[in-house]
């Protein structure tokens, strides 16, 4: 049998931007190993899982190494997916039971809105080693559930940061986001997200690390909406909104390929 499988760029107004993804549309769920399989296969930072449910879709996300618990820009991928298949009314909200409770996505004209957690930081000492993986000094260093954020001094700091991921793989958790403010009038803040512990050296536009920058340049600033820039070599641009306790994430997505995956015995 053959099941869709489509590639998107997400947080991205054009192909070979943003934050590519696979998404897979299943008829039921596949055993674990499998899927971690296709997510090696595809060899992106995620592809994304659905399965129709009674009320919205079941949704996992799996790195080319591991499952994941919120994933932003695969799920962005799935509504975009959804939409365009015309297996979602674009005039309703997708539901979306995930890792992380509900999440959901609506459209706001040519883009779409995730509704996700807030993920905010505590402030902490810094771990052995994670500062000399990053080579850079810090003004400030936080950690949540998944991650530690690192502030650096200056975008240039930032876009200048070549870590040593196999030493930066070392630090226990899922991941290192470094942000400051942006040098460009356009956005508020950039950002760049490693994940060198789940295969993932360097993400292009981390949607879950947002969840946490919004609360933290909440705090700094005082607002509640965000222009916000990742500076990976690919780029992407992520509208964040901190509001009745949530982070509201927007961005636009691009398909760029869409075929079928050949499934051969396994398990559900």
């Amino acid at each position: 049998m053959t099941v869709p499988l489509f590639h998107v760029d997400a947080f991205a107004d054009r192909p070979f931007s943003g934050n590519p993804a696979a998404v897979c549309l299943l008829p039921s769920w596949k055993e674990d190993r499998w899927l971690q399989a296709v997510g090696r296969e595809m060899n992106l930072s995620e592809t994304a899982f659905l399965v129709r449910g009674d009320d919205g879709y079941q949704l996992r996300w799996f790195t080319p190494t591991a499952e994941v618990d919120l994933c932003g820009h695969a799920t962005l991928a799935s509504a975009h997916v959804l939409w365009q298949q015309n297996l979602a009314d674009s005039a309703e909200v997708i539901r979306f039971s995930t890792r992380s409770g509900l999440l959901q996505a609506v459209r706001r004209g040519n883009a779409i809105e995730l509704d996700f957690p807030l993920e905010p930081d505590e402030p902490v000492d810094p771990p052995a080693d994670l500062l000399g993986a990053l080579g850079v000094s810090a003004r400030y260093v936080g950690k949540n559930r998944f991650d530690y954020v690192v502030e650096a001094e200056s975008e240039q700091v930032l876009r200048q940061v070549a870590p040593d991921f196999k030493l930066l793989g070392t630090v226990p958790c899922r991941g290192v986001i470094v942000t400051s403010q942006s040098a460009d009038p356009r956005f508020d803040f950039v950002s760049r997200a490693f994940f060198p512990r789940l295969g993932v050296d360097e993400d292009p536009v981390c949607g879950s690390a947002h969840c946490c920058l919004g609360p933290f340049w909440q705090r700094r600033t005082g607002k509640n909406t965000f222009a916000a820039y990742q500076a990976s070599s690919r780029g992407g641009v992520v509208e964040v909104r901190v509001a009745k306790g949530r982070a509201f994430l927007g961005g636009r997505a691009v398909t760029v390929a869409k075929g079928e995956l050949v499934v051969e015995g396994g398990g559900s």
